[in-house]
């Protein structure tokens, strides 16, 4: 195997792993960026620690969440958020924050 052969081969690697490793996780983070931006009001999540809740109230870096039976609220950064279990309709939010005066 000559010169060329070897270049061929690293290359080869190379590309191979980008595509069965680099690319699916860039857009595993991409996915999971779009899922954090997206986050509201009413959304039922889990954080990366396994924590369960509902969205409170949504700020720039941080989401406060309802937790269990007595309502404890908790405030987490959204990089601590994995996954939303149940997300509520935008115009469910808008009735529900609607006051009549």
């Amino acid at each position: 195997m000559g010169t060329l052969g070897l270049v061929a081969y690293i290359a080869f690697f190379f590309g191979l792993m980008y595509f069965l490793m680099i690319r699916p996780q860039n857009k595993k983070n991409k996915q999971l960026q779009e899922l954090r931006s997206s986050l509201k009001q009413g959304d039922d999540v889990v954080t990366i620690g396994g924590i369960a809740g509902k969205i409170l109230n949504v700020k720039e870096d941080d989401v406060v969440l309802e937790i269990g039976a007595a309502k404890t609220k908790l405030t987490f950064k959204k990089w601590a958020i994995s996954t939303v279990e149940h997300s509520v309709p935008t115009a469910e939010i808008e009735e529900t924050t609607f006051t009549e005066e």
